[in-house]
């Protein structure tokens, strides 16, 4: 964190084409900073930091008056559908030491789809891809945002269930990372407040 009146928290999302990423990105910063829309391709093609308004008066430290910056980057998917993982590997290692060299990653938030089966090959790639970047503590500051929630109302599946049911690739990665995890769901709302 930094400054001595802002607190900045700085966030990356990683998952596979198509899961939902870079609208997660503009919920969590309000906005439409990122492209979004679906595509038979990868909509990303670069690393790209938004920056959230400042929420001034978040909270007091020391007796100051605190502001509240999120900053958020937006990776392109990976595998990705036309660039080379090498290529979107060495992209997204730049942007992280660019972006948040001096103050870190606070969370990295791994993007999944509710409505996709996670299976051993599936978003395998994106999670060895934070491990290279992310190195072994990558677990410790890791989140699973499930995209696509709505899929779940429509399938009469509570979120409880569907934890319930997961397969066992999904359990591990949930049990690998503390159990942090939250639901999205494409209904103009922002997110829900839930074990993050």
């Amino acid at each position: 964190m930094s400054g001595s009146a802002e607190m900045i928290i700085n966030l990356a999302l990683f998952g596979g084409t198509q899961s939902g990423k870079s609208s997660a990105g503009n919920s969590l910063l309000g906005s439409m900073d990122f492209p979004s829309c679906l595509a038979p391709y990868s909509v990303t093609k670069d690393c790209s930091l938004g920056r959230s308004c400042q929420i001034p008066h978040f909270m007091r430290r020391g007796g100051k008056e605190m502001t509240l910056k999120i900053q958020v980057l937006d990776t392109p998917g990976y595998p990705h559908s036309s660039l080379s993982q090498e290529l979107v590997k060495q992209e997204v290692k730049q942007a992280l030491a660019r972006h948040f060299g001096q103050d870190g990653l606070h969370l990295a938030l791994l993007v999944l789809r509710a409505d996709v089966p996670l299976c051993e090959a599936g978003e395998c790639s994106s999670i060895q891809l934070m491990q290279e970047l992310l190195g072994p503590a990558w677990k410790n500051f890791t989140a699973i945002l499930f995209t696509h929630a709505e899929k779940l109302e429509e399938a009469q599946l509570s979120e409880e269930e569907y934890l319930h049911t997961a397969s066992h690739s999904l359990l591990t990665l949930l049990n690998s990372v503390q159990h942090r995890y939250i639901f999205q769901y494409n209904k103009k709302i922002p997110l829900k407040e839930q074990r993050i």
